[in-house]
């Protein structure tokens, strides 16, 4: 298993940027404290997104900040990012870590405790759970979970699973602590950072009081 950080898992997203460079965002959201970075773009082609990806990889160089793929092995295998994050419609963590090799991270989506169950036998590094709450960054026909369904699966994927789980969806600095205080190791968010208006800013403040809750309830900050 590779070791993770998910304090604050920035996604990044051309669709959810106000129209600005999302190159120039992931630096100013890694400089303000974010521990990793996730491309997505779901309408993208494939030779934008594999430029866009390097260009991103370049930006991240020195930061030891990882970069991963949204859904797309073939992506991250063409620009030579860190790894992927895998949906549950996606290819199989099995699958994917086939192709893509030993270091690579590999991240898990989490809609039900089933799912957290059967993570255990997967070769994933970190699961990510949601969504927590209602979100405007991705169209989801599932219902949130909402704190207590985040906890009913944190508790299911503790009893099977050693390594980190996140939450996503709907995160932003008004319930980030509560999503801690639940159980979570961290917190991955969209809108809440790459729309703000200063994101080196916002994401002080989010990683802040992600490191405060994490402090308060005894995780590792």
């Amino acid at each position: 298993m590779n070791p993770v950080d998910l304090r604050l898992y920035g996604i990044i997203d051309p669709e959810r940027t106000g129209a600005r460079d999302p190159i120039e965002l992931v630096r100013q959201a890694v400089a303000g404290g974010a521990t990793l970075i996730q491309y997505r773009d779901k309408l993208g082609e494939g030779r934008r997104l594999v430029k866009l990806a390097r260009a991103l990889k370049a930006a991240l160089e020195g930061t030891g900040v990882p970069l991963l793929i949204n859904d797309r092995v073939d992506i991250a295998l063409a620009a030579g990012t860190d790894g992927v994050h895998l949906g549950q419609d996606d290819m199989h963590p099995n699958d994917a870590r086939e192709l893509l090799g030993p270091r690579a991270i590999i991240g898990l989506t989490l809609k039900m405790p089933e799912q957290a169950y059967q993570m255990a036998n997967m070769p994933v590094d970190y699961g990510c759970i949601g969504g927590v709450f209602a979100t405007e960054s991705k169209n989801n026909p599932a219902p949130s979970v909402g704190l207590d369904g985040l906890r009913q699966i944190l508790s299911r994927a503790r009893l099977a699973y050693r390594g980190p789980v996140g939450a996503i969806a709907g995160i932003d600095a008004s319930n980030a602590q509560a999503v801690i205080a639940a159980g979570a190791d961290g917190i991955a968010v969209i809108s809440a950072l790459f729309m703000a208006t200063d994101p080196q800013a916002e994401a002080r403040r989010l990683r802040g009081i992600v490191d405060q809750a994490l402090t308060v309830r005894g995780g590792v900050a």
